[in-house]
């Protein structure tokens, strides 16, 4: 069987690494967020941006039957939290920032000034005692080469300055995206394409399209709860990531069974509304998508609890993209995961009719 072209093109592969490699910490998304506007905005009629940053592309704006496709824009990040006098910083989590990853990383202060670079100092191994190995938010610290507080401060660092990893986009094997943040600007991306696809291909849509990319999931979802309001949305279709749980140290038994490069990944969860869900595995079936299945318990943990809960009930579902070493600076997906999951969301759409009625029984 012949190799499909790929749908994603080298000026989108571009702009997902130029997109990858700019910091766009919880709650300080806005550069991120241009990045993503600006791309997208050949493909969408109008836009609107909310107070916290959520930002919104919007296709057939003066339709009333609204369909919501949604990612997160956020990365997880620290704060600086305490300066020692003699220059030394110690940090507070900003999301689920992995403190065991931390000693010997290279990062970004953002002050003010700019970029100040510092290090996550830590001691050689030849002189640390057996209680010290482990690292913790108690014994972490930063070092940016100052000897004060003075010198620090100097600088433009102060208590609130956020502190993201520099490490960049590259793709591994031909077919792996590597980079910090793909959870969840990767999402960002595909629904982006979708928008791209959506114009190229000149699909009529029938209803209006929100495409959605949230700020502050990594804190608690804030970002989608505030822009779930403000749409009002009849439908939502939610990307995130999940783990996949083939490779060392995880259990299957407890995580379940995903594997990069099988698929995007569909949940079956109370927040996820049943013919909603249907619907999607129609499409990919209809197609031939592969797609895999994962089970939730009380929520997803993902903005797709944030849409499904708002406005009274919105129908939602949730198509995530495996990822290998989430919370850390070399998250791993398949590339045929990301193009899968852009042709999923893209079929998807094309089945959802005006104003459909998404309820068990009337």
């Amino acid at each position: 069987m012949a190799k499909q072209k790929s749908i994603i093109k080298k000026s989108s592969l571009n702009f997902l690494e130029k997109y990858l490699n700019n910091a766009s910490p919880t709650g300080f998304e806005a550069e991120g967020q241009k990045l993503w506007l600006e791309y997208i905005k050949p493909y969408i009629d109008d836009y609107w941006i909310d107070n916290y940053g959520s930002c919104v592309g919007i296709v057939n704006p003066e339709a009333e039957y609204k369909v919501v496709i949604e990612a997160h824009a956020d990365e997880i990040s620290w704060f600086v939290h305490y300066i020692t006098e003699d220059g030394f910083i110690y940090l507070r989590k900003n999301g689920g920032s992995d403190h065991q990853i931390a000693p010997s990383k290279r990062v970004n202060i953002h002050t003010k000034n700019g970029i100040v670079k510092a290090v996550f100092g830590w001691p050689a191994i030849h002189t640390r005692r057996p209680k010290e190995e482990a690292p913790s938010l108690k014994n972490i610290f930063l070092d940016c080469g100052c000897t004060s507080k003075a010198e620090v401060e100097k600088l433009g660092v102060h208590v609130g300055c956020v502190v993201t990893y520099p490490d960049e986009f590259m793709i591994l094997n031909k077919n792996k995206y590597v980079a910090r943040a793909l959870d969840n600007r990767i999402g960002g991306f595909m629904i982006a394409e979708v928008a791209r696809l959506l114009k190229e291909n000149k699909v009529k849509l029938p209803f209006g399209l929100y495409i959605t990319n949230s700020v502050q999931e990594e804190i608690g979802l804030r970002g989608a709860q505030m822009i779930a309001e403000k749409i009002q949305p009849d439908v939502a279709i939610v990307t995130d990531v999940c783990h996949d749980t083939n490779t060392p140290m995880i259990s299957k038994i407890q995580q379940g069974d995903l594997k990069s490069g099988k698929g995007p990944v569909l949940t079956y969860g109370p927040a996820v509304q049943n013919n909603l869900l249907d619907l999607v595995i129609n499409a990919a079936e209809s197609v031939e998508i592969p797609f895999q299945r994962a089970a939730a318990s009380r929520s997803t943990g993902t903005d797709t609890d944030a849409f499904a809960y708002s406005n009274s009930g919105v129908p939602s579902v949730l198509i995530s993209t495996p990822l290998r070493y989430m919370h850390t600076t070399v998250e791993m997906a398949h590339k045929e995961d990301v193009e899968n999951g852009i042709k999923l969301i893209y079929e998807s759409l094309q089945k959802i009719e005006n104003g459909q009625d998404f309820r068990y029984f009337t």
